[in-house]
């Protein structure tokens, strides 16, 4: 062979192999990662080529599947209620994706899960049609029906757990919206979908209020600022009166920190000043703490943390740079503390589960399609915010708020419930209408089952009826007493 013959049958060959690595490269070494793009239209297609598994409620799935007209995706999602779940199930879209619970168990959902190898491998051999698997939730109906009702028209979230595992009962956002509008790949879905957007929509119904939105807590917070002064000893006894002037000026300034109204907060002991809600109290407590002391209580009920249950929730926030007078106004859940309603529930769920504080969960179990367990949560300790002594002195002056003051909305008769009410500022100098927040436990001869948090965000009342007392804690109370009632 002369030389250019041999030059082009050796560059050919090199070629060849060239074309040989890159096939193989394709064809294993990405060959799942390649399956499974997302901007791989046979597995969108894949996807909806059955009917996908059910996220179940109380025994009952909530969502289903229907057949299309389609030529490319066969089936395509359902929901019940679709706006009251939508903060739970997210949304599966054969146009737009998924997201939430629908997106984090996808696998699940369709079959394809690894641990659905036997059940996919069975159906080749029967010719069955494969099938996804279920998600079995720890909501209740009852108490996500009361959230949800009980906010209606009102902009705003509930969260509602069980203090002793953690599992969430209730998470409820509203305005919401119908996952089933734009589930298909059609036009109208597309319009659906557009409409829904904050661009189209300011109230951005697709915004998860329960676990996304972070808001400044109010005097909710002042709970957490009283577990402080019990665990670091800065209060050794509830009805004990503190040393607080009227007025107090706070450090650094020549301003003094008001509260509400004509209220008998001068040296005030801690029962009274959670009763009141005395931001002079609670103010100089954490002044007199300081940043470090308060931030440390503050993480260890969940602040400055990422959450998963499994969907991801927003880092609640405790500032970790302040000077002492914005240590006081972060103390009554201003200046820049800010908190999911998640998070608030938490700080509730701790308290009565005397000083615990157990990992928020929403996902009980996963099954197979033939109802075998693949994984099942565990009840898992988060921390120990307080002592179980100081829990209790706790317990006792929030259930004083709701027997004797601000709190009084939520009162269930036969049932020990603990509260706290808050109305935090909103909008550059507070121009815009205040939040209204409420937290609370029920309690009864076999402990606490539930813990709730309620913020109102907007509503149609006016300003001077906005308040915690009187929009939030009457939804917290349906919401406890759903639970109470689900458990007789």
């Amino acid at each position: 062979m002369n030389k250019p013959l041999r030059r082009i049958a050796i560059f050919c060959g090199l070629l060849m192999l060239a074309l040989l690595i890159r096939e193989n490269w394709l064809g294993f070494a990405r060959a799942n990662e390649l399956s499974s793009q997302e901007h791989n239209r046979r597995v969108q297609i894949e996807r909806y080529s059955n009917p996908r598994g059910n996220i179940i409620v109380d025994g009952k799935p909530i969502t289903g599947s229907t057949k299309t007209e389609s030529t490319d995706f066969a089936y395509k999602r359902t929901y019940t209620d679709g706006p009251m779940w939508a903060p739970v199930t997210g949304f599966a879209s054969q146009a737009f994706g998924a997201n939430q619970i629908e997106s984090i168990e996808d696998g699940v959902l369709t079959g394809n899960d690894d641990r659905l190898f036997f059940d996919r491998t069975m159906s080749m051999f029967t010719g069955g049609d494969k099938k996804g698997g279920n998600v079995v939730t720890t909501l209740s109906t009852a108490a996500q029906k009361a959230a949800y009702e009980g906010l209606g028209k009102k902009k705003g979230a509930v969260a509602a757990i069980d203090p002793s595992t953690g599992r969430i009962l209730a998470l409820a956002s509203t305005p919401s919206y119908d996952p089933s509008s734009f589930a298909g790949n059609t036009k109208n879905d597309t319009k659906a979908w557009v409409a829904l957007g904050k661009d189209s929509n300011p109230d951005d119904p697709m915004l998860n209020r329960a676990l996304r939105e972070t808001y400044p807590p109010g005097s909710t917070f002042k709970v957490l600022t009283a577990a402080a002064a019990l665990e670091h000893g800065k209060v050794t006894d509830v009805d004990a009166n503190t040393d607080t002037p009227l007025p107090w000026i706070m450090p650094g300034t020549t301003t003094p920190l008001p509260n509400e109204g004509n209220i008998p907060c001068k040296d005030a002991t801690l029962r009274v000043a959670l009763r009141y809600s005395c931001n002079t109290v609670f103010g100089k407590l954490g002044a007199d703490l300081g940043k470090d002391k308060m931030l440390e209580t503050a993480k260890k009920f969940g602040f400055n943390e990422e959450q998963f249950v499994p969907v991801r929730a927003a880092a609640s926030v405790f500032p970790e740079e302040m000077n002492t007078s914005q240590t006081a106004l972060s103390s009554i859940g201003q200046f820049d503390t800010r908190a999911t309603p998640l998070q608030m529930a938490m700080v509730a769920a701790a308290i009565a589960n005397d000083g615990k504080l157990m990992k928020p969960y929403m996902v009980d179990r996963l099954e197979s399609p033939n109802l075998d367990v693949l994984s099942k949560t565990e009840p898992e300790e988060l921390s120990r915010p307080l002592t179980q002594e100081h829990a209790q002195a706790l317990q006792s002056i929030m259930e004083t708020v709701v027997q004797e003051g601000t709190g009084t909305n939520a009162k269930i008769p036969g049932v020990t419930v603990g509260g706290k009410t808050g109305t935090a500022q909103h909008g550059e100098n507070n121009s815009k209408n205040p939040y209204a927040w409420f937290i609370s436990y029920a309690k009864t001869g076999d402990g606490s089952p539930v813990a709730v948090a309620v913020v109102v965000e907007d509503s149609d009342a006016s300003r001077q009826d906005i308040s915690g007392g009187g929009l939030a804690a009457p939804i917290a109370k349906d919401v406890m007493r759903a639970v109470l009632d689900s458990k007789k």
